[in-house]
């Protein structure tokens, strides 16, 4: 008699084991000459050496398909006890290449417009991308799966997302809490990509190891980003010195993701965007590419684009009408307009 223990780590038992551990029964069903026992993370097996073999090669089978999927049911169960079997295929294949992964609930999320799948391949080709276009696009999002895809595939060790803090219309002095409290809710657009992409108690594992991490812009001074994706997002509102500080971060073997919209600039009157200085200096670097999203790429209510457009007009109107000084109502364009000129596309 022999016997393994397989642990199973970062992994959300209801949805490998199964309710009332149904998988592990299924499985132990099968091998009636075995003994598959569930405890805990551990799942122990005991039997004869060709038997516990196939066993460990269908509980690994199964182990892969959960990080890729993130849920086993009771037909994946069977598809990988007998591959053969003529049964209803449950298991998502992502044979297309659209697919960026599998979300926890088991919904496909994938680039939605042409542009988005632009920007999916720049990133795929480029170790810095620049992503920019208004709000609604999927900036944000895409990025996110982007970072979750190559962590799951092992071609980083960590993510680390990033925005800088920038107050509109209410002082942090003022907010409830201390400072995590201040800053989480300018990076809950961040934490409701990862919610929607990875199962809770695996997300949790990975906010407590720092093998993801999110923070104000301010935290990344000083460190050197190495084998991980890294994002900043809302990069409009950065600084010069911000983005040059951010950028100047990138170590070996990462990933680099800057997302911005020109048109919702928050920093103050007389401050320069740093997004806008960094598409200038840097439009002719070799390796780095700029990917434009534009209002026909918004995924939200279709009055959002609708929105976009009627805002983008009446701001063309207000400068034309009022020459090179600025409107009372509406921010300085002159910047937004010689970066988009700035922008090279992929």
């Amino acid at each position: 008699m022999v016997e393994k223990i397989i642990t199973l780590e970062n992994i959300s038992l209801i949805d490998f084991l199964g309710i009332e551990n149904q998988n592990i029964k299924q499985l132990a069903a099968a091998f009636p000459s075995s003994k598959i026992i569930s405890r805990g993370n551990e799942i122990k097996i005991q039997g004869k050496t060709p038997e516990i073999t196939k066993i460990n090669e269908i509980l690994s089978s199964l182990i892969e398909h959960y990080h890729k999927f993130g849920k086993i049911t009771h037909t994946n169960v069977d598809k990988y006890i007998s591959p053969d079997l003529d049964a209803p295929d449950e298991i998502p294949h992502p044979s297309s290449q659209d697919v960026l992964l599998y979300g926890s609930k088991g919904g496909v999320i994938k680039a939605k417009s042409p542009n988005q799948q632009r920007l999916v391949d720049a990133v795929d080709k480029n170790d810095l991308v620049f992503a920019l276009g208004p709000a609604g696009t999927g900036k944000t999002y895409i990025s996110v799966a982007l970072a979750v895809r190559a962590l799951k595939n092992k071609e980083v060790k960590k993510i680390i997302i990033s925005r800088p803090v920038v107050e509109a219309g209410e002082n942090l002095g003022f907010l409830p809490g201390d400072m995590k409290d201040k800053v989480d809710p300018y990076l809950r657009p961040i934490y409701d990509a990862l919610e929607d992409m990875i199962p809770v108690e695996k997300l949790k594992y990975y906010y407590e190891n720092k093998i993801i991490e999110i923070a104000p812009l301010a935290y990344m001074r000083g460190r050197t980003l190495n084998n991980a994706f890294v994002l900043l997002d809302e990069a409009q509102n950065t600084t010069p010195m911000q983005i040059k500080m951010f950028l100047t971060r990138m170590g070996p073997n990462s990933k680099v993701m800057i997302n911005g919209d020109r048109s919702q600039i928050d920093l103050p009157t007389k401050q320069k965007s740093g997004l806008i200085e960094a598409i200038h200096i840097l439009r002719d670097v070799k390796g780095i590419v700029m990917v434009e999203l534009k209002p026909e790429d918004v995924v939200r209510h279709r009055l959002v684009r609708e929105i976009i457009e009627a805002y983008t007009k009446a701001e063309e109107n207000a400068l034309s009408s009022n020459g090179n000084q600025r409107d009372k109502d509406y921010r300085p364009r002159n910047s937004y307009r010689t970066a988009e000129s700035a922008n090279t596309g992929e």
